[in-house]
């Protein structure tokens, strides 16, 4: 049987359900009680079961109706969602950018890019999110992200890669650690001690996981907090100790009793690059935000 619906039916039967009278639900659909009574009657008559229990107190749905009511709620909520994208688009909202990133360029770089950038582009949002670097070339390679920023250098088919920043992570401990006298160590003498961690959520979390895990060894999280600051306050009050970007460690260590010690582990020092797939056929906007990242890119190259 084919069936076809009507939106104004949809949203009368949604509002009769809600204020379980048929004269109400009228109301609210800013219809005569006699039209809307002929509505459900005729929607009725089309579904050929009956949609509502009809008494002198009012009206309840029938299992069929419930169902129906249901659906109507899910169609109007899309709607909805349809209608404000359009509204987007209609009031200059005219693009849409999706940037997958690592935790250090997520937390260290894009804030400052995405800032210039979006008052530069009052017509683009941009969605930002964090994943581990091979991650983020998967995306952009399946169509998920426009644009990646990576600690791989290869990997996708038909993906673009261009050099970007340089990434040190580093080994942050208090000023009164045992670590604390050494200028460098191997990741793996760090791993017999209590670390203050990122939350699952951070790409940096599942890396450091899976490093101790390339060495055979067991990383031990004392805590997790959600950003590098909470990290190094935490690391400050002699909780544990913990791996940063080297760019946020030097923020911190200014006004906390921290310690930087290099990695001796190649992992440590990473080149990030800008993946994109295809870049000739971005949209002029996303073009745009790479070609601001490479600007960044080579700015840190120039100050070396």
């Amino acid at each position: 049987m084919a069936m076809h619906f009507d939106l104004t039916d949809m949203q009368l039967m949604v509002n009769v359900a809600g204020a379980q009278s048929m004269t109400k639900g009228a109301e609210r659909s800013f219809l005569s009680l006699p039209a809307a009574s002929n509505r459900v009657k005729n929607l009725e008559n089309h579904l050929g079961t009956a949609l509502f229990y009809r008494n002198s107190q009012g009206v309840t749905l029938t299992p069929s109706g419930e169902a129906f009511v249901r659906h109507a709620r899910v169609v109007l909520r899309q709607l909805e969602h349809l209608r404000g994208d359009i509204q987007e688009y209609a009031s200059g909202v005219k693009g849409r950018v999706r940037v997958y990133a690592n935790t250090t360029a997520m937390n260290e770089f894009m804030p400052t890019i995405l800032a210039n950038y979006l008052a530069a582009h009052p017509d683009v949002n941009v969605e930002l999110r964090e994943r581990l670097s091979y991650l983020v070339v998967k995306a952009v390679a399946d169509g998920s992200a426009d644009i990646g920023i990576t600690a791989q250098a290869g990997g996708g088919e038909s993906i673009e890669f261009l050099p970007y920043r340089t990434d040190r992570l580093v080994l942050i401990t208090h000023q009164d650690h045992a670590l604390a006298a050494n200028a460098a160590v191997d990741f793996d003498e760090t791993l017999v001690y209590d670390y203050v961690g990122l939350s699952e959520a951070s790409a940096i979390h599942a890396f450091l996981l899976q490093a101790a895990d390339d060495l055979g060894r067991v990383l031990r999280f004392r805590v997790e907090v959600s950003n590098f600051e909470a990290a190094c306050r935490m690391i400050a009050a002699q909780v544990g100790i913990g791996v940063i970007p080297e760019s946020a460690a030097r923020r911190y260590v200014k006004d906390l009793p921290l310690k930087i010690i290099t990695l001796n582990d190649a992992w440590a020092l990473r080149r990030l690059h800008i993946c994109v797939k295809q870049f000739d056929k971005l949209p002029v906007f996303a073009k745009e935000l790479v070609s601001l990242l490479v600007k960044d890119g080579a700015t840190e190259k120039s100050s070396e």
